[in-house]
């Protein structure tokens, strides 16, 4: 599982840019607060063969400068907490500021490594100011330019230096039982299922700590069921931080997410869809990890009738598209209404992820549909498709298409393909992958 490097620092000091310059894409976590719209940015990035999770701890706009520094000390300290690695980024050009120097407090008496990155040394006469930086008591400036990327190969090299060695492996699962998180924004019942999981009458065979310092393995076997339920810190105990809880759970999520085979999603039946919801799914996509949908607090709603059901799936089916082949389950973690359901769907969904389908059965079974839609041609030439396989040992999931030429193979025909694979085969809940390649 990958570690996490923590990008923080006051606004306007270039954090978006340097994220931008260290995932070299864009990605995006969006979530509207008060009337303000805020990006939260999660990626990756792979340095010297080591593999991170990078994320932007961003900035506010507000009117008060004391709510401003007081929304910037909980991002610091969510970043302390979750991060294995802390970039802490300051403007060359304006120097230190007196919320730089608060900052640097709250950094100093942490135990997290911290790289103090001096940004925006676009020429050398800026390099010239970043001796002053020493003040803040946090080793040497790296002096970059996140906009030209200066300096990003040394720091990324520092990085690497800096990051925690890994957990060798004796506490981690084993690798044949499943994996489950528990996931979704705050008060959609992720606490109120785990207690209906494990909770008074627990049946709890260990407690590992998994590869990352956070991130914790319950094993469960009841009922018929063994899988590990990938616990947070979070979970377990309130933190002391007194934190803005969409971001917090943004960050929570991310560490389950990436440990686990299976995400359970928690929605709320009495609030329904919300910008949280998707941003949640959208890491659960990225990160390529089966999906079980839980409508939690059925309880509660007054029509429960199939058209409302109906409904409700038609409505978060739409809102996470293009991928919509997974299941949803309607339940009470309360009443403990079809949550054992939700254990079996998972089982269910874990299995899909590792399902193997033998060469010849795909070469058979879909030559008949790409024969029936063959790729569209282009400029006169056609694509042909002569061969397909499985990856083996695949991380989800994925199909080999060979043709003579595979670059013509747009989008909507891959889609085509995966929608055809997934009515002859079984892949419910797990995304999968279709490649193009040159026979």
């Amino acid at each position: 599982m990958p570690q996490m490097i923590a990008i923080v620092g006051r606004p306007n000091v270039g954090k978006s840019t340097l994220f931008n310059r260290l995932t070299e894409s864009r990605s995006a976590i969006v979530d509207e607060t008060a009337g303000t719209t805020r990006d939260r940015q999660y990626g990756r990035t792979i340095w010297n063969g080591r593999e991170f999770s990078v994320v932007d701890t961003g900035g506010w706009v507000v009117n008060s400068e004391d709510i401003f520094e007081e929304e910037i000390n909980k991002q610091v300290e969510l970043a302390i907490e979750q991060a294995d690695v802390i970039l802490f980024v300051v403007d060359s050009m304006n120097g230190v500021t007196d919320l730089d120097d608060h900052v640097a407090e709250i950094l100093r008496k942490s135990r997290k490594p911290v790289i103090l990155v001096a940004n925006k040394v676009d020429s050398n006469e800026w390099l010239y100011n970043t001796p002053e930086f020493y003040s803040l008591g946090l080793g040497d400036p790296y002096p970059i330019s996140a906009v030209n990327g200066y300096g990003t190969g040394d720091l990324l090299d520092e990085v690497v230096r800096r990051m925690p060695e890994a957990d060798p492996g004796e506490n981690r699962p084993a690798d044949d039982i499943p994996r489950f998180a528990i996931v979704g924004r705050p008060n959609a019942g992720k606490s109120s299922i785990i207690n209906a999981f494990i909770g008074q009458d627990r049946h709890i065979v260990t407690d590992i700590a998994g590869t990352t310092r956070d991130s914790i393995y319950t094993r469960y076997n009841k009922f018929g069921f063994d899988f590990y339920l990938v616990d947070t810190a979070g979970i377990r105990k309130k933190t002391k931080v007194n934190e803005d809880i969409e971001y917090y759970s943004v960050i929570r999520s991310i560490r389950a997410i990436e440990a686990s085979d299976v995400c359970i999603l928690m929605i709320d039946a009495t609030r329904g869809i919300e910008a949280q919801d998707a941003n949640i799914f959208s890491l659960i996509q990225r990160n390529k990890k089966g999906l079980v949908v839980c409508v939690n607090k059925w309880d509660l709603v007054t029509d429960k009738s199939e058209e409302a059901i109906r409904h409700f799936e038609r409505a978060i089916r739409e809102r996470f598209a293009p991928f919509t082949d997974f299941p949803i389950i309607f339940g009470s973690a309360l009443t403990k209404q079809r949550i054992y359901k939700v254990l079996e769907t998972a089982v269910d969904v874990y299995h899909n992820r590792r399902r193997t389908v033998p060469t010849s059965q795909l070469n058979n079974t879909l030559r008949e549909d790409i024969d029936a839609y063959p790729p569209p041609a282009n400029k006169g030439k056609y694509v042909k498709i002569k061969y397909i396989t499985m990856l083996k040992d695949a991380r989800v999931p994925t199909f080999i298409f060979f043709c003579n030429l595979p670059q013509w193979v747009k989008e909507p025909y891959r889609r085509y393909l995966e929608n055809k694979i997934r009515q002859h085969w079984d892949f419910r809940g797990t995304p999968i992958q279709v490649f193009m390649r040159e026979k």
